[in-house]
Parts: structure tokens; sequence; C-alpha cells
């Protein structure tokens, strides 16, 4: 069974949906930490969110933007509390265009937990309202009916998820002109999928793209403000490249943006938000690079990357199991 029930009530404020699924709980949990899947239930068929950044730990922040025949709505998560496996807990608010909180619309806090049952699992969705006004102009809106037709995806998302665990390959979304997301499952803890981005000697044994090459430089990113420098090269001493950048934010051991360009290229970097999240089977790790350009984008693109990470990251599952 799908969404079992949608009931608000006046008095506390709040709007409680309940879903009942003939799935582990574990894969319940994944399909709401995973951007992936959640962007294809977090909004009704006819107004789809897409996630630019989702960071599953307490104090993190999620990006989504949903676009229909009525225009473009972007919206915000800040994570206030977390069971893993069982419960989480956000701020969801409206922004404007730049991503920054539109003061003028509510807030809501909303709870969302789940659990083992006898068929399944059970998913229930509680949001609070800071106020009355707040929750009249929110179900005048069509929360209540933009719920309903959301959470009921979450069946196709749920019978799919098996398959899609399956395939571990690195995957590429372009999220906008200038921002690609690629996202790949790694076998591993968290913490071991984060130090081996940060110890040298593990990141020149996976960190090598396509056979044939070698990692003759490698300065790894630090503290907020550091900076890191690669340099690749053939096997014969041929083809030497490098990149470098700067370290803006670091949180271990699950998230880090850094500015990115080739060494020798001027002009603006790139800007890499890694994210890491543990989830059935490993950890998902989520890059979303933003570039200078549409045109630097897909310039990117065309030199076969996808490819070359996931020669990268199949290299660093091996890499963990025998570190």
């Amino acid at each position: 069974m799908p969404i079992t029930s949608v009931t608000s009530d006046a008095n506390a404020l709040t709007l409680t949906v309940v879903g009942d699924y003939a799935v582990p709980v574990e894969w319940l949990w994944d399909a709401w930490v995973d951007p992936r899947q959640l962007e294809r239930f977090f909004g009704p068929p006819d107004y789809p969110a897409t996630f630019t950044r989702h960071d599953m730990v307490v104090g993190g922040r999620s990006s989504y933007v949903m676009t229909g025949a009525a225009g473009v709505t972007h919206g915000y998560w800040i994570v206030t509390a977390i069971d893993p496996g069982r419960s989480f807990e956000v701020i969801d608010g409206f922004a404007g265009d730049d991503g920054n909180p539109n003061d003028e619309m509510p807030t809501m806090t909303m709870r969302f937990s789940f659990e083992s049952t006898e068929s399944g699992s059970r998913f229930v969705g509680v949001t609070t309202f800071a106020s009355v006004e707040a929750m009249e102009q929110l179900v005048e809106m069509g929360m209540v009916e933009g719920a309903t037709a959301a959470f009921g995806q979450m069946d196709d998302v749920l019978a799919d998820l098996a398959s899609f665990a399956a395939g571990r390959s690195t995957e590429s979304k372009i999220l906008n002109d200038t921002q690609v997301r690629f996202t790949r499952i790694v076998r591993g803890s968290v913490e071991q999928v984060w130090r081996a981005h940060h110890d040298a000697d593990l990141v020149q044994r996976w960190m090598l793209g396509p056979d044939g090459w070698t990692m003759p430089v490698c300065e790894v990113p630090g503290e907020v403000g550091s900076t890191f420098r690669y340099g690749w090269e053939a096997e014969d001493g041929s083809g030497g490249f490098g990149l470098e950048g700067e370290v803006l934010e670091s949180v271990p051991p699950h998230r880090e943006v850094t500015t990115e360009r080739m060494v020798g290229m001027e002009g603006d970097p790139a800007t890499n938000e890694m994210t890491l999240t543990a989830v059935d089977g490993g950890t998902l790790l989520m890059l979303v690079v933003t570039y200078p350009s549409s045109e630097v984008r897909d310039q990117a693109l065309a030199t076969g990357m996808v490819d070359g990470m996931e020669s990268s990251y199949a290299r660093l599952e091996s890499t963990l199991v025998n570190a």
C-alpha cells in the first residue's frame, strides 16, 4: 500500500502523512537520503523537484527547486535532528532565486519517521506549522493535495530501488546551466571514504582515472583555507597535467567544498561540493560541480570525465578492501 492516511489537526497545527510499504525499512530510509530517489517523489508529478544539495547531518542543508506549469519554486531544508535509519527533522522553507531564505513566506518543521512492520515498513511525516495563519496559507496553496500526490509516487521509487542499488556505476545529471551532479555508491563506510580522499598514500592508489596513469603529485586538501594540488602523467612520463584548488568548507567526514582549476589555466575556477551519506550497502558519494559557464560545463563532460570517475571510484572500492 502507498499513502494510507493524510490528516490535519488545526489545534495542534499539524499535517500528518502515513504510508505503508512492502519493502525493508532500509530501502525506505535510503529513498529519502539519496537525492536521486528523493526528487522522484518530493514534489507532485506535475511539479517535480531537483535537489542541488542534500546534507543529511545535523546542521546540514538541502536546496531544491520545483518546476511546473505554474513556474519555479525554490526551497530549502535545515536538518535539526537525525537518528540514522529511524528519523530526521528539518526546517522547511521557501527561498529566492539566489537560494537564500524568503522571509516573506512561512517556514515549517517536518519530522519524518521510519519503522519496520510485519508487512514491510511504515513512513510517518508530520509537518508542524508556526501559526494558524501559516497553516491556512499553505493549505490554500494546495499543500495537502500536493503532499498526497507527491508521496503517492514513493511506491514506484521503492519498487525500483533494488535494481537501482545493484547498478553502482557513476551517474551524472545536469541540474541547470552550470551545475552537474555526479553520484556513486561506494562499498565502505563514510569514514573510510573520507579518509581515502585525504590520505595522500590512499589517494595516489585510486584517483588515477583510466588505466595507464600515475599520480606523482599529491598534496591533499586539509582545513578551510588550505590548498591542494594533484598532478598526473602517463606511465611513460608523457601527457602531464594537474589540478589545484582551495578548501572553502570542511565538515569531516560528511561534506567538503573546494575550488578547482587546471594548473596554469586562467579564468574562474569550478566549485566542487562533495557530500558523503551512509546508505544500505556503503556510502553514497555525491559531487555537485558548479562550472563558470555552460560552455565550460559541456567541455568538461565531453572529455569522458564520467568514465574516468567511474574507473577511479571502482579502484577506490578495491583500495578500501585492501587498506
